[in-house]
């Protein structure tokens, strides 16, 4: 065997093991890929389409927020699917709609302390589907899904609970002729909300001035507890409902004032959360979703939020009401600065972490959440065309496409009756995001399409017992 020969055996022979090492280098990555990637959903309360800085906001410093979405992509068109807590929770852990658990109701807008009801143990929870596969859960901050044992989150999935069972402004113990003034100089004895650890009230009333803070150190806890095995938290936070509370960090720190303070909390929260994924290095496997529950409560003045260039607010089915500033964050998956205006929903979060997950979405049922992994990672369209708009029971609109129609119409607040509308009055809202412009009268095949779309839906509606409608026991 000559010299030439001889090296060119020994260079082979070292390029395989090179290569092989080189390989070995890789296989993290290809690993890491084919885990199951934990899913963070942080919910608000209240928060207006217009409240965050990446949204518009001139006064709201949000630098997390802001760093969420210039990592990550901001949806533009993503809808709630009601316009209050109880039933958009509902919607937001079942992916469907709250007509179809009996989570909404014509008499009460919402559970209270003295309801009897819940979310039914027939329901699937996200929670449940991730713990088929393996996954660790939390749920940490406000439930509002009933506060009865057999309704709280350990009953429906989660392992643990850390929150308020309701809204922080119920169970008001502060004398009536107070009136609006316990919410303008809010002021903890005011109320006297529970604050629960599983089944269990652990301080009562709730120290609202910390509880943002202390969501979040339960939230990191719980992540750093959980770190070498998929999990799925479920962050709620009690605010920006009112009553407006922070922690001394944050007083008369934002130039939106006593609201402005309170989101910027929740946007240092959301960095705690980020900044642990990071130094844990866990952030390229965890997907985490930033939403609200509805939109901001408008009659409460400067202590509620802003739509921004939508129309309305809370308890209302206009776009203010429901179209919620929504973020999603995971490096390394979803391109960074993306920002889709394809059209997605709450209860399609749902649906995705559970196909994220390799899980298996509930067959035996009506599941209205789409899988929106090909809008995140940038490889498709949404598979969502339609979103229809309940208030209670009533169907009051319905968008298909770029247009949205009202059959019916009311304030969110108030006494004023609903105004059914005949010819229903017509929106294109990607050239008109305020619905200030019937074009009804231009487009009556449009008119056509959007009632058979209403009609379609409803077909598939089976009525069940109202949960909102059930007392509580004596």
């Amino acid at each position: 065997m000559n010299w030439s020969a001889r090296i060119d055996i020994k260079l082979n022979c070292t390029a395989f093991p090179l290569f092989f090492l080189f390989s070995l280098l890789l296989l993290p990555n290809v690993a890491s890929a084919e885990t199951k990637p934990n899913v963070i959903v942080v919910y608000a309360d209240d928060l207006g389409y217009g409240d965050l800085a990446c949204f518009g906001h001139p006064t709201i410093k949000t630098p997390h927020l802001d760093q969420m979405a210039a990592e990550g992509m901001k949806f533009t068109q993503f809808y709630s699917a009601a316009p209050v807590c109880t039933p958009s929770r509902a919607a937001l852990l079942t992916g469907r709609y709250p007509i179809r658990s009996g989570m909404c109701s014509d008499k009460r807008r919402v559970l209270f302390p003295n309801s009897g009801g819940g979310l039914p143990s027939s329901e699937i929870t996200l929670a449940e589907a991730l713990k088929e596969t393996g996954y660790q859960t939390a749920c940490v901050g406000k439930w509002h899904l009933g506060h009865l044992p057999q309704f709280l989150p350990t009953s429906h999935g989660f392992d643990s609970y850390y929150g308020i069972p309701y809204s922080n402004d119920m169970d008001r113990v502060a004398e009536r002729k107070l009136g609006r003034k316990i919410f303008l100089d809010p002021k903890v004895k005011y109320w006297n909300v529970p604050l629960m650890r599983d089944n269990k009230v652990i301080e009562q009333p709730a120290d609202q001035r910390t509880i943002t803070k202390r969501y979040t150190e339960e939230a990191v806890k719980f992540i750093q507890k959980n770190q070498k095995q998929p999990f799925y938290l479920y962050l709620a936070h009690s605010m920006p409902h009112v009553p407006l509370f922070r922690s001394k960090e944050f007083m008369d720190k934002s130039l939106r004032g006593l609201y402005g303070d309170v989101i910027e909390e929740i946007d240092w929260s959301v960095g705690q959360i980020l900044q642990e994924l990071k130094t844990l290095g866990l952030d390229q496997n965890t997907i985490v979703w930033f939403s609200s529950d509805n939109g901001p409560w408008l009659i409460f003045d400067q202590h509620g939020g802003s739509a921004g260039l939508l129309r309305e607010g809370k308890g209302s089915t206009w776009e203010g009401g429901m179209r919620e500033p929504t973020l999603a964050w995971w490096p390394g998956h979803i391109a960074s600065g993306s920002v889709s205006q394809e059209l997605g929903s709450t209860m399609d979060i749902f649906t995705t972490s559970i196909k994220l997950a390799g899980g298996n979405v509930p067959a035996d049922r009506v599941v209205d959440g789409v899988d929106l992994t090909p809008v995140l990672m940038g490889t498709g369209k949404s598979p969502r065309d339609e979103m229809v708009y309940y208030r209670g029971t009533k169907l009051m609109a319905l968008r298909k496409g770029p247009w949205k129609a009202h059959f019916i119409t009311k304030p969110a607040y108030g006494k004023e009756p609903f105004q059914e509308h005949d010819p229903p009055v017509l929106y294109h809202l990607e050239h008109d995001p305020s619905e200030k412009y019937d074009v009804s009268k231009d487009h009556p095949e449009v008119i056509k399409e959007l009632l058979a779309a209403a009609k379609k839906h409803q077909q598939t509606v089976k009525p069940v017992p109202s949960q909102l409608e059930i007392p509580l026991a004596k």
